[in-house]
């Protein structure tokens, strides 16, 4: 098929916007979902929270991620520096994996940088996918992936 001629394309104006209106977002969002499931079939994206709250109730880690078209997506997980090393954050991600598994998810994945914990991701099961090196400049970007 080619791209039609300048004549038959409807009158859009492109403008750049550095604060959208949320329902500009919105609208984009929609739009994504709805081709996606289009695609792909409904997914049901669901959210999946985990948090580490100390004694006070001050939340001291978590893990953020959704699960949809049986997988779990691990966005944010996140110890206090001073908490790191102790097993809390495989805690956390044992529980966010039990919810996965509860909602049908036979895989997970999350990406993390060279700077972050990438041995915490493979001390778990997880094996690595895909990299972009220098981002950020001397680190990289990596993405996991695993079987639950």
């Amino acid at each position: 098929m080619s791209d039609p001629s300048p004549g038959d394309r409807p009158a859009i104006e492109i403008s750049e916007d550095d604060y959208p209106e949320m329902e500009a977002v919105a609208a984009i969002q929609r739009g994504l979902h709805a081709f996606n499931q289009e695609m792909g079939g409904p997914y049901d994206r669901e959210p999946v929270t985990v948090l580490a709250r100390d004694a006070g109730g001050e939340v001291r880690g978590g893990l953020l991620g959704l699960t949809y078209w049986n997988w779990l997506f691990i966005d944010w997980l996140w110890m206090a520096t001073e908490l790191r090393g102790g097993g809390f954050g495989g805690e956390l991600l044992e529980r966010a994996e039990a919810i996965a598994r509860s909602r049908g998810c036979t895989h997970a994945y999350t990406d993390t940088f060279s700077f972050q914990a990438p041995g915490f991701w493979s001390r778990h099961g997880y094996a690595e996918f895909g990299r972009l090196e220098g981002m950020p400049p001397g680190h990289s970007r990596i993405w996991f992936q695993k079987t639950l």
